[in-house]
């Protein structure tokens, strides 16, 4: 069993990539917090609730964590129920948003992981976010088609990122040295520790200053990924 770690990058050890997608290949923020108070205004209304909706600030630094933890975070006295019905509105708002050309995808995504799936990595995607969100995202980018496999948190057997990771590693039969994981968030960071993996930090996403302190490699802009593999 591998001792848990940050590997350090080696380019002729690199097997297959696995991507975060908030912060790495898409930015929601332009659209995140309309999206936000659309969903919580219907909850307002439905439940005839003063319920406060959060700030953009205070979504946008829950970006990257589990779905039942953030709406936790942002919302701990709403039932749980509640605010899963709340999460799968946002979902379904964000969705449709995406797919009709809102929100930013980061340059040279398309032509980036066209590039690195001719070459031969295995292409995964890492999110902590729900399948729908994963595919309005890729698909929208043209890239969905190029991905290998696109594993979600189940909340039983793959209850955070590094489980997505540890998937990945006994599903194909990688160690942790042969994935790459690219983010911009600490729960990257952390998961490629846990994971036993190399990290890609992305300098150009939603990480707070300071949050990421150690990387195996930094990326400036996407297409950096591609000087190093």
């Amino acid at each position: 069993m591998e001792e848990s770690g940050l590997v350090p990058f080696q380019k002729e050890s690199i097997k297959a990539i696995a991507f975060d997608i908030d912060g790495t290949i898409f930015s929601s923020e332009d659209i995140i917090l309309e999206t936000y108070i659309e969903a919580f205004q219907e909850y307002r209304n439905s439940k005839k609730s003063d319920l406060k909706i959060p700030d953009r600030a205070s979504i946008m630094d829950q970006i990257g964590k589990p779905v039942k933890t953030i709406f936790l975070n942002l919302i701990p006295e709403v039932p749980e129920i509640e605010r899963d019905a709340i999460s799968d509105t946002i979902l379904q708002i964000l969705c449709r948003r995406i797919e009709s050309g809102a929100g930013k995808m980061y340059p040279g995504i398309q032509e980036g992981i066209e590039t690195l799936h001719k070459k031969g990595f295995k292409i995964f995607a890492a999110s902590n976010g729900r399948i729908p969100y994963i595919i309005s995202i890729l698909r929208t980018s043209k890239t969905l088609q190029f991905f290998n496999d696109l594993a979600t948190l189940d909340y039983d057997k793959l209850n955070v990122k590094a489980d997505l990771l540890n998937f990945y590693k006994q599903k194909y039969n990688f160690l942790g040295s042969e994935i790459l994981m690219v983010g911009d968030r600490y729960s990257d960071y952390e998961a490629a520790v846990v994971a036993s993996c190399p990290f890609a930090f992305c300098e150009y996403g939603h990480s707070n200053p300071g949050e990421i302190t150690e990387s195996s490699i930094q990326l400036k802009e996407f297409k950096d990924l591609l000087k190093y593999l």
